[in-house]
C-alpha cells in the first residue's frame, strides 16, 4: 500500500482516485500493464477490492477513456455560427467511465507514464469521433498555442468533420506541451494522436521533438496476441509454386509434341488463330511442351507485328492529351457519397409514379398568397404545398413512414419530413418536423429559413437529423419534368417532384377539351417495407390532397 501511495501521489490528478471509484454506477475500467489488457465491467461493492489489487501497476499504465456529447455544424460555416461543445479530453487517472445514459462521440485521451523514455506524465489527446459517420476529420484551426496554459472550459481546437465543425474544449487544467497536427491538416484518423499535454509548465520542453510513433507502436504492441503470426507463408508458397511452375519453361525447351497432335492452351489458340498463325510452326516452352501464349506472343514479336492490346490505347492517350482540373472532395461530398452509395448496394428500391392535377391547388395558392401579402407573411410555394400533402399522406398510411432493422420495422409516430436543398457546397437535407401538424404559413417559413441556412452553411444538427421521409423537388427551380430519387437511409421512402405541364384533355361535351395542368411525382421505396401495394395506396393517398387541396386545411 505504501507504493500505491507513492504512486497515487505522483500525480496531483490522482488524490480523488479512491472517491471517484465509489461510483455509484456500474463502472467500466481498463487496465494496461507490460503485455496484457484487461476490461471488465463491475459493481459498487467490488470497487474496493479492484482498487487494492490493480492500482499498484499503474506507473506504466495508460488509460483511454473520455465521452462528451457533441454539437456540430456543417463543414465551412462562419466563426460566429461554430457550435462549442464540451469535449471531456482529460478525465482524472483512475476515474472510471460510466456506461449509463453513454451517448455523442468519443474523444481519445490517454495518460503516459514513460519512466523508461524518461518521459514525465502527460496525456495524448487523439482526433475524437464526432458523428456516427465519421471516420477521419481536419484542423480547422487551434485557438491554443504550444506552452499556453489551458483551464476548464477553453476551447482547444475546431474540428471538421463530414458534416460539421465543432470547438474541442478543454476540461482540465494543464499546459499545452505539443501540437502533433497543426492547422489545416487534412484527413486525420479518429483516434490518431493531435496533441500532447502535461500538467506541469516545466514539462514543456521535454516534448519539443516528441513524436507519436513510438507510443502508438507499443499501444500496438499491447494489442492481444492474435495477429503475431503473419500470413506471409501463403504468399511464400505460392511463389515456391509459381517458380517451380516456370521451372519446366527452362528444362524442358526442346519437348516436342507428337507430330499427330499439337497441344496449347485455349488462349494461345485464340490469339494464333485471330493473328492467322500456325500453331505447328511453334515449339512450345509450357509443361510438357504445350504451347501457351507467350509462344504465341514471341513469335508474332518476331515478325515484327504488334500484339499487345494496350499499345494503340497507349497512342492514342499520347496523341490527344485531355485537359482538366482535379477539384478536391469536400466533407459533405465524401459523406454523401458514402451514404448514396450504401443506399443504392442495400436498398432494394422499385419507383411509382403518378400524374396529378394541380389546377384546384394552384387557385387555392393564389388566394392564400393574397393573404399573404396582406398579413406580411412569406409566399407559399407549390413545394409547400406537396411536403404539406406528403406529410398528410403518410399519417393516412403509416407503413411508408418506416425504417428497416435486422429484427423489426420501426414504425413513426413523428412526421418528420427531409427537404432537399443546393448549395455550392453539396446537397443538404434540413427537416421539417411535425409537418403534418403545421400550417402551410408555417412550413413556408421554416423551409425557406432552413434553406438559407443551408446556403450560408450554417446549420445545426437539430436542422437536418430525425428525418423520417424524404422530400426532393427539381421540377419548379429546373424544369425537370420526371425523375427518380435514390432512398436517404434509414428511410423508406422518398418523393421525386417534376414540373408542371399544360396537357389537353376531355371536356364535359364529346367534342370539347380544356387545358390542365399536371404534376409528374416518383416514389421511392425500400421494398423491404414498403410493398407495392402500400406505395400505390400512399400515391392515391398524396394524390387525393394534391387534387383537392381544401381537405388539406380540415
Amino acid at each position: 500500500m505504501a507504493y500505491a501511495s507513492r504512486i497515487i501521489n505522483h500525480s496531483k490528478k490522482l488524490r480523488n482516485a479512491p472517491n471517484l471509484l465509489r461510483h455509484e454506477q456500474a463502472c467500466l475500467i481498463r487496465w494496461v500493464s507490460n503485455d496484457t489488457v484487461i476490461t471488465s465491467c463491475i459493481e459498487k461493492d467490488d470497487i474496493g477490492k479492484v482498487h487494492h489489487r490493480h492500482f499498484v501497476a499503474a506507473e506504466k499504465e495508460r488509460f483511454s477513456s473520455t465521452a462528451a456529447n457533441s454539437t456540430v455544424l456543417l463543414s465551412g460555416g462562419s466563426r460566429k455560427n461554430v457550435s462549442r461543445t464540451a469535449m471531456q479530453v482529460g478525465i482524472p487517472l483512475g476515474g472510471p467511465l460510466v456506461m449509463k445514459d453513454f451517448s455523442g462521440s468519443q474523444a481519445e485521451s490517454r495518460r503516459g507514464y514513460s519512466s523508461d523514455s524518461g518521459l514525465p506524465p502527460h496525456q495524448e489527446i487523439g482526433m475524437p469521433s464526432l458523428s456516427p459517420t465519421m471516420t477521419e476529420g481536419n484542423i480547422a484551426r487551434w485557438l491554443k498555442k504550444e506552452g499556453e496554459k489551458i483551464s476548464p472550459g477553453e476551447v482547444l481546437c475546431e474540428v471538421e468533420t463530414d458534416k460539421a465543425t465543432v470547438e474541442m474544449e478543454c476540461m482540465e487544467e494543464g499546459f499545452l506541451a505539443k501540437i502533433i497536427k497543426g492547422d489545416g491538416s487534412k484527413e486525420i484518423k479518429v483516434g490518431e494522436v493531435i496533441a500532447i499535454t502535461v500538467e506541469d509548465e516545466e514539462d514543456i520542453p521535454m516534448f519539443k521533438d516528441y513524436s507519436p510513433s513510438a507510443s502508438d507502436g507499443a499501444a500496438a504492441a499491447k494489442e492481444p496476441p492474435a495477429s503475431k503470426s503473419p500470413p506471409p507463408p501463403p504468399p511464400k508458397k505460392e511463389v515456391e509454386e509459381t517458380v517451380s511452375s516456370q521451372e519446366p519453361k527452362i528444362s524442358r525447351p526442346s519437348t516436342t509434341p507428337s507430330e499427330s497432335r499439337i497441344f496449347a492452351s485455349p488462349l494461345a489458340r485464340r490469339l494464333a488463330e485471330d493473328h492467322s498463325v500456325p500453331l505447328s510452326s511453334i515449339k512450345g516452352t509450357g509443361p510438357d511442351g504445350h504451347i501457351v501464349k507467350v509462344d504465341i506472343e514471341d513469335y508474332l514479336a518476331s515478325r515484327g507485328k504488334e500484339v499487345s492490346a494496350t499499345a494503340p490505347k497507349a497512342k492514342d492517350t499520347t496523341a490527344a492529351a485531355l485537359d482538366y482540373v482535379d477539384i478536391p472532395h469536400s466533407q459533405i461530398r465524401k459523406v454523401t457519397a458514402s451514404r448514396l452509395l450504401f443506399s443504392k448496394q442495400t436498398i432494394p428500391h422499385y419507383y411509382l409514379t403518378v400524374d396529378t392535377c394541380v389546377d384546384k391547388l394552384e387557385g387555392l395558392r393564389s388566394k392564400l398568397n393574397s393573404l399573404q401579402e396582406a398579413s406580411g407573411g412569406k409566399r407559399i410555394s407549390v413545394n409547400d404545398l406537396v411536403i404539406k400533402a406528403a406529410a398528410l399522406a403518410l399519417r393516412k398510411v403509416p407503413q411508408c413512414n418506416s425504417s428497416w432493422t435486422d429484427n423489426y420495422i420501426r414504425q413513426y409516430n413523428n412526421v418528420n419530413i427531409n427537404v432537399a436543398v443546393q448549395t455550392d457546397n453539396g446537397l443538404y437535407v434540413p427537416v421539417v418536423r411535425e409537418a403534418d401538424k403545421k400550417g402551410l404559413s408555417t412550413i413556408a417559413d421554416e423551409v425557406k429559413h432552413l434553406a438559407q441556412k443551408a446556403r450560408e452553411n450554417s446549420l445545426k444538427p437539430e436542422d437536418y437529423e430525425g428525418g423520417t421521409f424524404t422530400v426532393s423537388n427539381l421540377g419548379g427551380p429546373f424544369g425537370i419534368k420526371q425523375f427518380c430519387a435514390i432512398v436517404n437511409p434509414p428511410q423508406s421512402g422518398i418523393l421525386a417532384v417534376g414540373s408542371a405541364e399544360k396537357r389537353v384533355v376531355p371536356g364535359s361535351g364529346s367534342d370539347e377539351f380544356k387545358f390542365a395542368s399536371f404534376l409528374s411525382v416518383t416514389l421511392s421505396c425500400d421494398h423491404r417495407v414498403i410493398d407495392g401495394a402500400i406505395g400505390a395506396e400512399w400515391l392515391k393517398a398524396f394524390k387525393g390532397y394534391i387534387e383537392n387541396p381544401e381537405s388539406m386545411l380540415l
